[in-house]
């Protein structure tokens, strides 16, 4: 039901890797229904100095589910991604299931077997709310406002394009821009 591609950078994919992998992706079969036939990508990577990093992504007609996890241990990763994705099912599932029970109908995501006591317990809550007016700058200005700061990322007025913009860090260190289209 659940095709598993396995692929590797940096490393042979032995079969006993493929077939753990294997064996622990197959127990996320439960939360599709039998006449989907969802594929999972996995991407294996190793790196001299910071072991491994294992990335699973199952694109699906209404939503993608993935998950990556550094880990010394190739083996503790997958175990990690895979408690990653259930999560992501199941925090899915309870967003639809609640949604449905305040429009009077339940839609019908094939997705199967999260019980409600599993979905609780994920369930995200905003506790905060800031609302802030955009100041006209340059990409480089906003990472300098962030730096200054001390924050993770950085919302601002894009002065050529006018559009809002997103500057932020990212796990290497180096800075990502995110631009939207008007």
């Amino acid at each position: 039901m659940l095709t598993i591609n396995v692929r590797g950078e940096n490393i042979e994919v032995t079969q006993s890797i493929r077939d753990y992998v294997e064996k622990r992706l197959s127990k996320m079969e439960k939360y599709f229904s039998a006449d989907s036939s969802p594929i999972a990508h996995v991407n294996l990577k190793t790196y001299p100095s910071k072991g491994t990093k294992v990335e699973v992504t199952i694109p699906l007609s209404y939503m993608t589910l993935r998950a990556e996890e550094m880990n010394d241990d190739m083996y503790a990763g997958v175990d990690l991604v895979t408690d990653k994705l259930e999560r992501q099912v199941k925090k899915f599932k309870t967003r639809v299931n609640r949604k449905g029970r305040e429009q009077g109908s339940i839609k019908d995501i094939p997705l199967d077997d999260v019980s409600a006591e599993d979905a609780k317990e994920d369930e995200s809550q905003i506790v905060r709310t800031k609302r802030l007016s955009l100041k006209p700058m340059d990409a480089e200005e906003a990472v300098l406002q962030m730096e200054m700061l001390g924050h993770e990322f950085f919302i601002f007025e894009d002065a050529e394009t006018n559009g809002a913009s997103i500057v932020y860090k990212r796990n290497d260190g180096k800075y990502g821009l995110i631009e939207t289209n008007e």
